[in-house]
């Protein structure tokens, strides 16, 4: 079919922030690899001009006549009109991946005006129905489909253990804790001082950890959190992110060959066997004695480790998320 995929080409709109790798690798390039024609819709020059960017989507709608428009909504930048207009003319779609935070006060309100939704929250499903929506379906973030090979082999690790992700108060603090602790974490991302990295360096830095953290950025009332920095205080009280949720890195650390230590996430048992292909902690102190294990247990740690990477590459990369998807419309 036809796909007007309508998206952020850079991260967050920013193109100091490299490539929306999401975007351009999990969705774009998995619906061509599926045999669809694409025609992407970047809309980052329009976000300082939302009322010329409604004029230019409808226009390139009505010139391609997609079969289906593919949205991953990031803000409120398409008005509710102008989504109605392209839902009465043409099957659009929209990925709603924060439903765990988000529901309420977006998706709520942006849900109706789509002809498919898709939500990455099991726990949604019922307040979608409550709100008239029948057309949805559960999907969940995944691996990004890479062509490069990966190589297997037990290799000489770089790092005991590693974070890549933004560096958020809650972040800093825990890593913080696992310093206090004589554990060192090679941070990286962006508010980190080793800075952003490619996705091949990304890829590297799983493979090379004995210990890759996946940590939250939700809000945490650990006192130790809260005293850390009096900003945290007003941090936690603002954040509307009261609950983790099952993110695209919980598959992507695998999926390269890195063993993973998470916090435990509502539903993650759906898709791993939980002490077999991943583990968790529930606290900071639980994580530092985890990561100490694993990093003296070679066999135990690289048993996870492979499970997990042939867990993920056989079952959870966006490649199986769309082929479930298109199907199912």
């Amino acid at each position: 079919m036809k796909i007007l995929y309508v998206d952020l080409l850079y991260d967050y709109g920013i193109k100091s922030r490299g490539d929306n790798q999401i975007g351009q690798i999990g969705f774009l390039k998995v619906f061509k690899s599926l045999g669809h024609d694409v025609v992407p819709f970047y809309y980052d020059s329009y976000l300082k001009n939302l009322e010329s960017l409604q004029v230019e989507l409808l226009k390139v709608a009505d010139e391609q006549m997609p079969d289906l428009i593919y949205f991953c909504l990031y803000t409120e930048q398409f008005f509710p009109e102008t989504l109605l207009k392209l839902k009465h003319k043409y099957k659009t779609m929209n990925w709603f991946g924060d439903d765990h935070w988000r529901f309420d006060n977006f998706t709520s309100k942006y849900a109706p005006l789509f002809s498919y939704v898709i939500t990455t929250d099991p726990f949604a499903l019922p307040k979608y129905k409550k709100i008239g929506i029948d057309n949805v379906i559960l999907s969940q973030w995944a691996a990004l489909n890479v062509d490069n090979d990966i190589d297997d082999k037990v290799i000489d690790y770089e790092f005991d253990v590693a974070f890549v992700g933004g560096g958020h108060s809650v972040r800093k603090w825990f890593v913080s804790e696992f310093e206090k602790a004589g554990i060192k974490v090679a941070a990286f991302g962006n508010n980190w001082p080793n800075g952003s990295v490619s996705l091949a360096r990304m890829q590297d830095i799983f493979k090379k950890s004995k210990i890759n953290l996946n940590l939250s950025n939700s809000v945490n009332l650990d006192i130790r959190y809260l005293t850390h920095n009096l900003k945290n205080i007003i941090i936690a009280l603002r954040s509307p992110k009261n609950a983790s949720q099952v993110k695209a890195r919980n598959f992507e650390i695998p999926y390269f060959g890195g063993f993973q230590l998470t916090d435990y996430l509502p539903t993650l048992e759906m898709y791993f066997d939980i002490g077999r292909e991943i583990v968790c902690y529930t606290n900071v102190n639980e994580a530092i004695e985890l990561a100490k294990f694993y990093i003296e247990n070679d066999k135990r740690r690289e048993e996870i480790k492979i499970a997990a990477m042939n867990k993920v590459r056989n079952e959870h990369t966006y490649l199986h998320r769309f082929q479930e998807i298109f199907n199912k419309i």
